[in-house]
């Protein structure tokens, strides 16, 4: 049993080298080596390897390992599935690419096993004040998408989606109303649609126009 473990760390630390030097030679990088992990009659241990890595290894083989989950990801999501805690704690990463491999696995995670993510929820509001704008980005996608897919989500995501339309600048707030106020219901969307009408008046007229423009509504005289 421990050659065998010892053997499946060294694959991986192959795969991340071999990744990078195939973006290097242009030969196809972390896509490659997802194509023969997926090829692989029993691929999860080998991503269970490159989600230790991303979160746990030297900083250029965490890297290349974020990137092949993400090549993964595009092509069989449900085979992440069971690193979403990983990434929960990847969406507050110093490395620019497990946040962004995070913020693209965690909303799709959300679609697919919302249980799972919603078991995460206590790590991933404490999260969003100090994320980076694409773990934010990330976040307010991964908290829509479970408030789509039940209402009993909502009470507990509210107040942290209405921090993120409070705080959002006019093209990210356009962005995230677009994606937030179809995910929500009832009182929890009217109260989120107060929000970005409020802000109306404080962005660039631009984003502002179509955010009305989505809303139905017409800008005030003000907002002119």
């Amino acid at each position: 049993m421990t050659t065998k473990k010892k053997s499946s760390k060294s694959d991986v630390k192959t795969d991340a080298e071999g990744a990078a030097t195939a973006k290097k030679s242009g030969a196809g990088g972390a896509g490659a080596v997802a194509k023969k992990i997926l090829a692989d009659e029993a691929p999860q241990s080998k991503i269970a390897e490159h989600g230790e890595t991303m979160m746990d290894g030297p900083r250029t083989a965490a890297t290349q390992s974020a990137r092949v989950l993400s090549e993964v990801l595009i092509e069989k999501p449900e085979l992440v599935v069971p690193l979403v805690a990983k990434f929960a704690k990847g969406i507050s990463s110093s490395n620019k690419r497990v946040v962004q491999t995070s913020a693209e696995a965690l909303p799709a995670i959300a679609r697919i096993a919302p249980a799972r993510v919603a078991r995460q929820l206590d790590v991933l509001k404490a999260s969003f004040e100090d994320a980076s704008d694409v773990g934010k980005d990330g976040l307010v996608k991964t908290f829509a998408a479970l408030c789509t897919a039940s209402v009993a989500y909502q009470k507990r995501l509210e107040p942290v989606l209405t921090l993120a339309l409070n705080g959002a600048d006019g093209k990210t707030l356009l962005a995230w109303t677009q994606i937030v106020l179809p995910a929500l219901k009832g009182e929890p969307h009217a109260r989120a649609r107060a929000v970005v009408e409020g802000r109306l008046n404080l962005i660039p007229r631009s984003y502002a126009q179509q955010i009305a423009d989505f809303l139905g509504i017409k800008l005030r005289l003000r907002y002119r």
